[in-house]
């Protein structure tokens, strides 16, 4: 029996039975809804994986398994079948994932954070100079990816092509016919 009650005052001391505040809690909920852009994201990225894999093996059987004069069509048939997949998954997805995160996000979130550092979260996520960071988040992520493809797509694209063959022979596939390739950025002669 004492030691019963002792496990229970450990337990008790260790948060497990912790009830958050209603201060607290609307902290956590007015961030929750501030971040729910994030978490609906989150649900459409889990959402899109299995349908972006499957488009990718797709793209490859698309090239070697279907005549050329026919691919056009498949790939508008493709297409049509991951839009209709997307548009039926998302929003679930979204919306599920907005459902669970009261119960964990926000439990993480009253466990891991005091009253007024949630406020500075707060205030954080809603201020003009975040506001404007966040929409610079597309146009910055492009100038890198723009600027870091242009430098190493001459170290890539080899990598990538060798890649390519080495995936086709393990598949058992033909090679690929030896095409006359210009270097990227030469200009045609006249």
């Amino acid at each position: 029996m004492k030691k019963n009650l002792v496990a229970l005052l450990l337990l008790a001391g260790s948060g497990a039975f912790a009830q958050t505040s209603p201060a607290k809690q609307a902290l956590v909920d007015k961030l929750l809804s501030l971040q729910r852009p994030a978490i609906e994201q989150t649900g459409q990225a889990l959402a899109e994986r299995p349908a972006l894999q499957m488009m990718q093996q797709a793209g490859l059987a698309l090239q070697t398994r279907v005549a050329p004069d026919k691919r056009e069509a498949v790939a508008k048939d493709i297409q049509l079948e991951l839009k209709k997949y997307a548009n039926e998954v998302v929003p679930l997805m979204q919306q599920q994932a907005v459902k669970l995160a009261p119960a964990t996000v926000g439990v993480m979130l009253a466990e891991k954070f005091t009253d007024e550092e949630l406020r500075q979260l707060i205030a954080i996520i809603e201020s003009p100079v975040n506001r404007k960071f966040l929409q610079m988040g597309g146009e910055m992520q492009k100038v890198l990816a723009d600027k870091l493809v242009a430098d190493m797509q001459i170290a890539v694209d080899p990598k990538v092509k060798a890649l390519a063959v080495a995936l086709d022979k393990h598949l058992g596939l033909p090679a690929p016919a030896a095409k006359a390739t210009k270097p990227a950025g030469s200009a045609p002669k006249k």
